[in-house]
């Protein structure tokens, strides 16, 4: 099985992890040693972060400047054994044709997932958008995001949710929204289509969000960020005559060996 039939199979494995009684935990990774090092810890899905591909390529998240380090990135991911969803911005462009093209470019580079935002833009530009990745990349699992939270206030949400479900979305995202009321009541509005939150520090635990009924956990970039702070963290352990061995801290050899 090659090409597009093995991604397609694996697209299906994908869709049926966000069909489990626990919700799908997607960990976010940046790089090669980052996302082969959660898929050796037990993780058989592994997604990307805007922010961490960016900011790790001295580019700003969020204003269409990664596109090609997101698909080169997909590349060197999508050779890895686990399932590899792309978090892309807003597809990189207004047009959803250039959306299509560029899902179909991230399919045929091993990607099973695409997670693609509205940024608060119309309802129907991110409909187009998402009608486009259907039939540009047949079998790519959609998770439709909505920044209603996440730049807003939280209105509109439900209606924005179920427009983008209509449109083909195979799953819902949500960042920022925690109240867990809400997240009940949006999980009812979706009639089994699977919600996506994004893990808050401070807000419910994945045991509790499953309860609610959602079906997929996303960590975003705090993965990334905390790698920058451990990081830092170290170094200044050092400069003030600290100890810097506190922490995970893989050997040399355990990293030499995710190159594999």
């Amino acid at each position: 099985m090659t090409g597009i039939h093995a991604a397609a199979g694996s697209a299906e494995t994908f869709a049926a992890l966000h069909r489990q009684d626990r919700p799908l935990l997607l960990p976010n990774a940046w790089d090669h040693a980052s996302a082969a090092l959660l898929h050796t810890h037990g993780f058989p899905a592994v997604g990307t972060t805007s922010l961490g591909v960016a900011a790790a390529a001295g580019l700003s998240d969020g204003v269409r400047a990664a596109r090609e380090e997101t698909l080169q990135l997909a590349a060197t991911l999508g050779a890895l054994p686990c399932l590899l969803s792309v978090d892309a911005e807003d597809g990189f462009s207004d047009d959803p044709g250039e959306v299509g093209a560029f899902a179909a470019e991230l399919q045929a580079r091993g990607a099973v997932g695409i997670n693609l935002e509205d940024g608060l833009g119309p309802v129907d530009r991110h409909v187009a958008k998402i009608r486009a990745v259907r039939a540009a990349a047949p079998g790519l699992f959609v998770n439709a995001r909505t920044d209603t939270y996440w730049l807003g206030d939280g209105d509109g949400t439900s209606g924005r949710a179920r427009a983008y479900r209509d449109a083909g979305a195979d799953g819902v995202f949500v960042p920022g929204l925690t109240d867990p009321g809400v997240i009940a009541a949006l999980v009812r509005d979706l009639e089994g289509c699977p919600l996506n939150v994004l893990y808050v520090p401070g807000g419910p635990y994945l045991a509790r969000l499953g309860d609610l009924g959602v079906r997929r956990v996303s960590l975003g970039s705090l993965p990334y960020r905390r790698a920058l702070g451990a990081a830092l963290d170290a170094v200044m352990a050092v400069r003030e005559g600290r100890d810097a061995g506190e922490g995970t801290v893989p050997s040399y050899r355990e990293v030499q060996e995710l190159a594999g």
